[in-house]
């Protein structure tokens, strides 16, 4: 096994979203759908920083080619710890009516250049030249499944890169 140096050269080891969509495409699509509110894209993204607490923020995401990527806002603590640490936790919103889950965790690498360009036309604000484009790389993807509001526990389901989904 190769030693990992720093939390970017981590996050460059795992694959991009289409890497897990292609090993998974059912579970992919389902946690595209889970993902989907309104016109938009949008999840509850955890990130961590050293010894400092979990934050928690809402944030928009897009799928653009075979990557999943955010935006974190400039001079924000949320840039500074995908820069520092990359560490993620992206959380689907729940209907309560039928409140499955999903969560995607990983490591997000920054894009600069043309593949920041790509990855923001036609993004759904205007982003600022100071803010950070991410690529969320999934080393696992777990989904929990309810018919309803009153069933519990949830079926799970879950896939982690060089793995295989399993229930």
């Amino acid at each position: 096994m190769t030693a990992v140096s720093s939390p970017a050269d981590a996050a460059r080891a795992l694959g991009a979203w289409g890497a897990f969509a292609a090993a998974e495409p059912e579970l992919a699509a389902t946690t595209r759908r889970l993902l989907r509110r309104g016109l938009l894209d949008e999840g509850l993204l955890a990130t961590v920083r050293g010894d400092a607490l979990p934050r928690i923020n809402p944030v928009i995401i897009g799928f653009v080619g075979d990557r999943l990527v955010t935006v974190a806002l400039d001079r924000s603590a949320k840039l500074r710890e995908l820069r520092d640490d990359g560490r993620f936790a992206l959380h689907a919103h729940q209907d309560p009516a039928v409140p499955n889950e999903v969560v995607i965790r990983g490591r997000a690498v920054e894009l600069r250049g043309d593949e920041r360009a790509a990855a923001i036309a036609g993004w759904a604000f205007d982003v600022a030249d100071g803010d950070g484009v991410f690529d969320l790389r999934p080393a696992q993807v777990t989904l929990g499944e309810r018919p309803d509001a009153d069933t519990w526990p949830p079926v799970y389901t879950s896939w982690r890169a060089g793995g295989r989904a399993s229930t």
